[in-house]
């Protein structure tokens, strides 16, 4: 069965991320686009809320990371992120890009992002 999505893109949201010692001190804006793979279909025949992944309080979730410990790299970034997202047991798997529109390259540059994808590990399933 090719499972549901839920997205939310283009989640702006400062943190401190970075390798140079200006990007930890001033921070800046980072970007985030998130796909979750998940079962829709108890939500679409109750029509509760409570049955779906709340994507106002997801969005609270991802930013509480971002603006949260800074870390070096996206992909760090990318996949606490990812792992966040996995929290809620509804959640198969995650698919996390990160962008970061003013890195600090001295070239004109239309994007810098980094996406994983992170499945939920199964015990028993997905261990020999």
């Amino acid at each position: 069965m090719t499972p549901d999505l839920i997205s939310l893109t283009g989640l702006r949201v400062r943190g401190n991320h970075g390798v140079f010692d200006f990007e930890r001190a001033d921070g800046q804006d980072f970007v985030v686009d998130v796909a979750l793979e998940t079962d829709t279909r108890a939500a679409a025949t109750s029509d509760r809320l409570t049955d779906t992944i709340d994507y106002g309080a997801l969005a609270q979730q991802l930013a509480a990371v971002i603006g949260g410990e800074p870390v070096n790299l996206l992909e760090t970034l990318a996949a606490r992120l990812a792992d966040s997202c996995l929290a809620d047991a509804r959640v198969h798997a995650a698919t996390v890009t990160v962008h970061k529109p003013q890195a600090p390259i001295p070239l004109a540059f239309a994007d810098v992002a980094v996406t994983v994808r992170r499945d939920r590990v199964v015990p028993g399933r997905d261990q020999p």
